[in-house]
């Protein structure tokens, strides 16, 4: 099974970026919320960065979403 980077729904300050990437890679997200202040700070670049990954990258999918089947016409007529 391979793991996908998706923005967090849970672990969210602005857009959810910095909660996916430490899901991704198994770190605090508040170090990687760190980087992002120092290198946009220091150069500017954290900010480009962080907002093309809040675009990109796509929002982790609801859990009811990911698990339940969808019915379909015929099985929502049925009572």
């Amino acid at each position: 099974m391979s793991k996908k980077l998706y923005r967090s729904r849970t672990d969210s300050m602005l857009a959810g970026v910095c909660g996916g990437l430490g899901a991704y890679f198994n770190i605090d997200p508040t170090l990687i919320r760190l980087l992002f202040v120092f290198s946009t700070l220091f150069g500017g670049l954290g900010i480009l960065i962080y907002l093309a990954m809040w675009f990109i990258v796509p929002e982790e999918p609801e859990d009811d979403e990911a698990e339940a089947p969808q019915a379909t016409e015929d099985e929502e007529m049925n009572f």
